[in-house]
């Protein structure tokens, strides 16, 4: 298959376009030349927010098309109006985040989503992301269009910052809050296995949207701090705390404490009860936890610990002195895991 990339050099279009390699593969990236390309493609140059940047494209034909673009739906507009006499096929990674808030638990496709123009500059990453929708079906029609409705990515070359802070944390050891309760079920999916998934699916001539992310309770909050400790080495004892306590501190779900949601919150429901049945019934399959963490610890131990950070994106994590101040004023239950 000759699969062309747009982006492909950070987190899942990198994972994307390294599993496509591994395949075998004819792969093509377009990229802005801010990394560098994996090994084995054939990398073009072009940032597509300037005039002429997808002149690099201007001759060429390919088998399919995956796109990982998260700004202004007019850069999916440009594109799949270029390519769409030659491509057969047009994936993009939208997001879970285009269902209309709040989703509430068990929701699918079906849920209705968020307004969105193909035509519109960069406003909010939901309506971004629901516009570059629109685009993909007006330049490609909705029988050669897939699009990826992805939940919560973890994984190696993660550049949001979630995991590799919590591997950090972990790392440092001493006494770790631990945001409860520790059974606290989560969902979310390893890059690595959305970058096989999509490809199989691009293969098969899937269309329309999918929600791809693991299964609902795919690991719980102990299992991935334990997996942190595990693949860390660190003897840091988890100091397992209410939610309540948590909230009553003023520490910020997802950003402070990232990939913790409070049970029973709209947060929670939103991001950790999606219903990815016509996915897994279309052979999505998910590695286990522990692989996962241990495979993102090793590839930032490999960069001394420091993660990139996509610059669009805040930087995540719990300030030591106030962690400190909440542990202090807070029981909890201590242990090496908990």
């Amino acid at each position: 298959m000759k699969l062309l990339i747009l982006g492909g050099t950070e987190f899942v279009g990198r994972a994307i376009a390294e599993e496509a390699v591994r395949r075998g593969e004819e792969v093509t990236v377009l990229h802005r030349g801010r990394h560098r390309a994996p090994d084995g493609v054939t990398s073009l140059i072009g940032d597509r927010t300037a005039p002429d940047g997808l002149a690099a494209l201007a001759d060429g034909t390919w088998d399919a098309v995956v796109d990982t673009w998260s700004a202004a739906p007019t850069a999916v507009r440009d594109s799949a109006r270029l390519l769409t006499g030659r491509a057969a096929h047009y994936t993009y990674i939208s997001s879970a985040s285009v269902y209309t808030w709040p989703p509430g638990p068990d929701h699918d496709e079906s849920h209705p989503v968020v307004d969105g123009s193909p035509d519109a500059a960069a406003t909010d990453y939901a309506q971004d992301k629901r516009g570059a929708e629109l685009a993909l079906r007006d330049g490609f029609g909705a029988d050669r269009s897939l699009l990826l409705r992805a939940g919560l990515i973890l994984g190696p070359y993660e550049n949001i910052g979630r995991l590799p802070w919590w591997l950090s944390r972990v790392a440092r050891g001493g006494d770790v809050l631990a945001p409860g309760p520790r059974d606290l079920r989560l969902q979310y999916i390893d890059a690595r296995d959305l970058a096989a998934w999509a490809l199989d699916a691009i293969a098969a001539g899937l269309h329309g949207p999918y929600n791809t992310v693991g299964p609902q309770g795919h690991t719980t909050m102990g299992e991935l701090l334990d997996a942190c400790a595990e693949a860390t080495g660190s003897a840091a004892r988890f100091r397992w705390t209410d939610p309540r306590a948590i909230l009553d501190a003023g520490i910020s779900p997802w950003t402070e404490l990232p990939i913790w949601t409070p049970p029973g919150s709209e947060e929670h429901e939103g991001v950790h009860r999606i219903d990815v049945s016509r996915a897994l019934g279309a052979g999505l399959v998910c590695r286990p936890v522990a692989e996962t963490v241990a495979d993102t610890w090793a590839w930032l131990s490999a960069l001394d610990g420091r993660a990139p950070q996509r610059p669009d994106r805040p930087r995540l994590g719990l300030d030591p002195d106030r962690e400190a101040l909440v542990l202090a004023g807070t029981p909890g239950t201590a242990g090496p895991t908990g």
